[in-house]
Parts: C-alpha cells; structure tokens; sequence
C-alpha cells in the first residue's frame, strides 16, 4: 500500500470539502494550507466577513497532527471583557462572588489541540498582553490562583480588521501581532474569484435541495456572476437559501433570485441600467466627494476596509477628490 498516496488523498480531500473553489486564487489558498499545516506556530487569518476564515482554520487543524486532539473556537466579540479572562484561562473556587467550584480555560481544555480566536481584532487591550504572555511562554495563572498552568496550545487568530490600522489608531499590540502573524494566510473576497460562483450555487442545491432537481438558468448565472457580494460566500449562500424557500417549481432565473431584499431581482430593462462597474466607479467618487477625500470615513461609508477601497481607487482609476 502506498502511504503517500493515502494521506494525499486525504489530504486533497479534506481541502475540497472545507475550502470550495477552484480558480487560482482558492488552488493558492490550498497550497498555503497545505505548507503551514503541520507546523506548531500560531496562524492569522485574514478576509473579510463570510469569506470562510473558520474554515480555513478547520482545515489546517484536520491536517495538522494535532487533528486527533480538541478543536475550540472561541468569539473574541461576543463576551463582555471582564468574562474573557475568566473564559481563557480558567478561575479557582472563591475566587470571586459565584465562583462555586473551581473551572478550566479554553486554553487549559484545548491543550494539545488547537484554539482558533476568532475576531482576534476585538480583544480589549486589557487582555492583549496577557494573551501575548501564554503564547510566548505557553504558561498562565487561572484567576484566583498562584499555581501558574504550563500547556501545549496551538493558536489560529482570525479577522476581518486590518490589524495594522489598528495598531496605529492605538488598539493593537504591535508585539502581539508580530507574535500572531508568524505565518499568515489572506481569504480572498469572492468578487475576487467569480469563476468560483457555478461551482458553489452546485455545492449549496446538492446540499440543501438534494431531492430537487433546480436547473440554473444562463441570466440566473450571468447575474450571480455579476454582483458584487459583499457579504461574500455567506451572502450567497443567503440569497439561494431565500431564493429557494420562495422557489415554485425547479427552474432558478434572475428573476426569482432574492438578493438584498425579499424582491426578486428583474430581468426586463436590465439594459436601461449602466454597468456594474460604472455604478461602483460614480458611487466611491461621489462618497469621496462627500467625505472630502476621507478615506477612513469613505471605507466605513462603503462596508469594506480601507485596504480594500484603496484596490477600487486603482482598478477604477480613481484620482483624489
């Protein structure tokens, strides 16, 4: 039997279920993956909301050789900051009022395994040089306690912030990132792998429609390929999921996509609008002009990152305004 051929059968197996796509971007993705994977240092995730970051973190713990041990994933946005002591590293009985008995930490339960901190960009400073302690000593003290925990945690950090502009607006730790990013992996935005979009509306009705046959009609794909998603493979992901409940018969059309709001998207007179990208090129000129040239400002005006208003200022040729 040929060992190597099994584990890279699995291996490609397990990337095509978690990381879907093939276009270059996502092929790239893959192998990035695929390099880091086995190794033991910490991993930032980058991309923008619902491109997938989770699972790009799933896959690199499914091929890493801690795949057998825990995998714990914790919101580093949705506890409050006086919780998130207590939720990493554990608390000994009495240590406040209603510590009854004495509880783990996240990283004292994963260890071996792996921790994926997600929305890593929302972690109070408070918590940051703690947080930048453990991973540099692997070792930490529960609260209430004076017996420090030593333990063998791998980290993946993910978030869709531009952690370098938080550092210099004074809300990240530059050691702490130096520290995160010691390999790093960047999820492309699905408007920037379109070619992708047949193959995941594939992958959705095989799994959520499984016993109907929906047929895509061409518009149907020209419109899906046309969008701009800002939501990205979630917000697809949505819109099938509307379009579907709302779906009468088996035949998906542009006109019975729901995207945005729970109005089918019309196919008549589509040629009495402009294209797509004169409607982006006149809309960050005129937000541009409203801001007077704020980019900061014209970023949150827009739902993206400042990095990523900078790539629209160079693909549409846009000057200062």
């Amino acid at each position: 039997m040929n060992t190597t051929t099994n584990k890279t059968g699995d291996r490609d197996s397990i990337l095509d279920k978690l990381i879907l796509g093939h276009s270059p971007s996502m092929e790239a993705l893959k192998q990035e993956i695929t390099q880091i994977a086995e190794s033991d240092s910490p991993v930032l995730i980058q991309g923008e909301t619902g491109t997938g970051k989770e699972l790009v973190a799933r896959a690199l713990y499914q091929l890493s050789p801690r795949s057998e041990k825990a995998f714990i994933t914790i919101n580093c946005a949705n506890l409050q900051e006086q919780l998130l002591e207590s939720e990493l590293f554990g608390y000994r009985k009495g240590a406040f009022t209603g510590a009854t008995q004495n509880k783990p930490g996240l990283f004292q339960i994963t260890n071996n395994g792996t921790l994926l901190m997600d929305e890593i960009g929302e972690l109070p400073l408070s918590h940051q040089a703690k947080l930048l302690r453990v991973l540099e000593t692997m070792e930490f003290i529960p609260i209430g306690s004076t017996q420090s925990i030593r333990v063998d945690v791998r980290v993946i950090a993910a978030t869709n912030r531009s952690l370098s502009e938080e550092i210099e607006e004074g809300r990240f730790r530059a050691d702490l990132f130096f520290r995160l990013s010691v390999l790093t992996l960047e999820v492309p935005p699905l408007r920037e792998h379109r070619e992708d979009i047949p193959d995941l509306v594939e992958f959705f009705l095989r799994k959520h429609a499984p016993d109907r046959k929906i047929q895509v009609t061409q518009d149907a794909n020209v419109h899906l390929m046309n969008y701009h998603w800002p939501g990205n493979v979630r917000e697809l992901f949505n819109v099938l999921e509307r379009s579907l409940i709302f779906l009468s018969g088996d035949e998906l059309s542009a006109s019975s996509l729901y995207i945005q709001t729970r109005t089918p998207v019309p196919l008549t007179g589509i040629t009495e609008f402009p294209p797509l990208d004169q409607v982006i090129r006149t809309h960050i000129i005129r937000v541009l002009a409203a801001t007077k040239n704020n980019k900061t400002h014209a970023a949150k005006i827009l739902g993206v990152q400042r990095r990523q208003l900078y790539r629209y200022l160079e693909t549409y040729q846009i000057k200062d305004y």
